[in-house]
């Protein structure tokens, strides 16, 4: 019973992270937070970075080397609908659904790499991914349907919101870091990794998810611009 409980808190720990659009549990989304730590952090496993720079309402982080568990592309009109297709793939890849038939521990965030369409009924492409725990990192266990990126080092803009993620948020959310970066040299560099076909290229932002599903107060969710720049 108690092996089954932890499952379950799992799967659904998982699932908040995986993105809740019922707007009637969506409080009151407070956005531009800055340098807020998420809560599951001190919790769980989270990767590692330094603050290098906070700016009006975002800010630069550098993280380390990370290795992420991923879903294929998804095409689809919606980030909560896609995230949630992916639930399951993630969940039964940490429960031992993998080729080591290893259980992996929970982390934190999930993230969503997010590639807009061209008009808003058109779909999107999303590939959701999961933190691979540190100890697992040298030799992550492969899976079927999935793959593993291993993300060098690297810079990140970001921009924090609170709140349950919607597919009315996110959007509005990556323009205006878009728009608080602007004229900055931050934005530049942005602008050159991707143009170079570097790091941020494969993606247009990325949706970071840190919380469970029942914690309905202090809310961290962010949006991610990754690039490369020389130090």
């Amino acid at each position: 019973m108690e092996l089954a409980g932890l499952s379950f808190l799992k799967l659904s720990f998982l699932l908040s992270l995986l993105s809740s659009g019922s707007d009637f549990l969506n409080p009151i989304s407070e956005p531009g937070l800055v340098g807020k730590f998420p809560p599951s952090c001190n919790r769980i496993e989270c990767p590692n970075y330094d603050v290098v720079h906070a700016g009006n309402g975002y800010e630069i982080r550098r993280y380390d080397t990370t290795v992420w568990i991923s879903t294929q592309p998804i095409q689809d009109i919606s980030l909560v609908d896609a995230t949630r297709t992916a639930f399951f793939q993630l969940f039964n890849y940490i429960q031992g659904k993998n080729k080591y038939h290893q259980k992996i521990e929970m982390t934190a965030p999930v993230i969503s790499q997010v590639s807009p369409s061209d008009g808003p009924f058109c779909e999107s492409s999303f590939t959701v991914s999961f933190y691979v725990p540190k100890k697992n990192q040298p030799d992550p266990a492969p899976a079927e349907n999935l793959h593993i990126q291993k993300w060098t080092p690297r810079y990140v803009a970001v921009r924090q919101f609170s709140g349950f993620v919607s597919d009315s948020t996110v959007g509005e959310e990556a323009a205006a870091l878009s728009a608080s970066l602007e004229g900055t040299a931050w934005a530049n560099a942005i602008e050159k990794s991707k143009e170079e076909g570097g790091v941020g290229a494969d993606s247009a932002y990325i949706v970071a998810q840190y919380n469970s599903p029942f914690e309905f107060t202090g809310r961290v969710n962010e949006i991610w611009l990754p690039f490369q720049m020389d130090d």
